[in-house]
């Protein structure tokens, strides 16, 4: 079945409340003016229950169906915005100097409001559905903090589902696998202490840097010769700090970077051969290094049974010969991954297009996804309350 004729015929108003959100951007739990707009349009479409403040600032509607039922299922969007200065040179550009919707949550917004509006006005489905805006996904753990706070058991989810989009995606198609779907995130900064000294006289040093450069090539073998290589895992080194002067031999320096990994095995491997390079290769050459290694989102992975129905209601919108099934594992990371842990349920991609790729200053939201969306939460939605 196409798009819903219903979502097509609102996807002007969508478009409107994306494009002001993209204008009015902010960031990780700061988004009060978002989070305030998102609950008086809720209630504008008569939601049944708009509460706000979960995890912070984070905002959950319910919309009771027409037939009475006891499951809840929850649809997530997420809220905030990038630290980073807009080059998409649109005429609904980024307000606010050095903040942009740079990840598409704008069209998130909108895509889920669009169904809330929609499932307000049909209400066919029985039981209920938590429709979750959540703040702070880009690095502050806003759906951990939202799970903390109650979520989960205060509207009584069973189940719960996301969605992302996708540049390079063609609009009117998705994508989704069953098990890993993003990665685990971590980070880590090795602080390397040598001797330092005079450049001329390098025998009397213990230069840092050259522990450094070691580090970083030995590190290498981590995924080369340490892993499974049919097991996906990213070690990346992304900053090398150390010296100020063409003539003296700084006594410390500094390298961090970050771990991409999808299994447990695999998270604690990289942890663990880090330190040893680290601390060994500079024993080695008479320095020390201190690591810091902090564990941030766990991997999101998709439950058998929900992926099934998450693919199910996609190809209902899009056809089948749209939807993937066999999506390769994506090395970013998403915090939908707690809500996952907390409860079964799916993370779906949506494509965005031919355009700029997420966290780039001249990428945009494509509006011509928005039906697509809409349609796809409401099919879902529908589906999985049918009664």
């Amino acid at each position: 079945m196409p798009v819903l004729n219903s979502a097509a015929q609102i996807r002007d108003e969508a478009t409107t409340w994306r494009r002001f959100l993209h204008q009015h951007p902010e960031l990780l739990y700061d988004v009060q003016n978002t989070a305030a707009f998102v609950a008086a349009q809720l209630r504008s479409f008569g939601v049944d229950e708009v509460v706000e403040g979960i995890g912070g600032t984070g905002v959950v509607g319910v919309i009771r169906g027409s037939r009475e039922g006891d499951r809840t299922i929850g649809l997530r969007a997420d809220m905030d915005a990038l630290p980073i200065v807009e080059k998409s040179g649109r005429d609904w550009t980024s307000k606010v100097n050095g903040r942009m919707h740079a990840c598409g949550h704008d069209g998130h917004m909108a895509m889920l409001l669009g169904a809330a509006k929609l499932l307000t006005e049909t209400r066919n489905f029985a039981g209920r559905i938590a429709l979750i805006f959540q703040p702070a996904e880009e690095g502050g753990g806003g759906g951990k903090a939202m799970i903390d706070d109650g979520l989960m058991e205060r509207f009584a989810i069973a189940e719960v589902y996301g969605m992302h989009n996708y540049p390079g995606m063609p609009v009117g198609r998705f994508a989704s696998r069953v098990g890993p779907i993003m990665a685990a995130t971590d980070e880590f900064r090795i602080l390397i202490r040598g001797d330092g000294g005079h450049a001329a006289q390098p025998q009397k040093s213990v230069d840092p840097i050259i522990i450094g450069s070691q580090i970083v090539n030995a590190m290498q073998t981590i995924v080369s010769r340490n892993a499974d290589p049919v097991s996906p895992l990213v070690v990346s080194i992304t900053e090398f700090h150390a010296g100020f002067a063409h003539n003296v031999i700084s006594g410390e320096a500094e390298l961090g970077g970050t771990v991409r990994s999808f299994t447990p095995e695999n998270r604690d491997l990289a942890e663990r051969r880090i330190r040893e390079i680290a601390e060994m290769t500079a024993l080695s050459h008479g320095g020390l290094a201190e690591v810091t290694y902090t564990r941030n989102y766990p991997p999101t992975v998709n439950h058998p049974e929900e992926t099934f129905h998450a693919l199910a209601a996609a190809k209902s919108v899009a056809g089948e010969d749209k939807v993937a099934d066999d999506f390769a594992p994506w090395t970013a990371a998403e915090d939908f991954s707690y809500m996952l842990e907390a409860r079964p349920g799916a993370f779906i991609l949506i494509g965005n297009g031919d355009t700029a790729e997420l966290h780039n200053a001249e990428y945009d939201f494509n509006d011509e996804a928005l039906p697509y969306g809409m349609s796809y939460w409401v099919r879902l939605a529908e589906a999985r309350l049918a009664g």
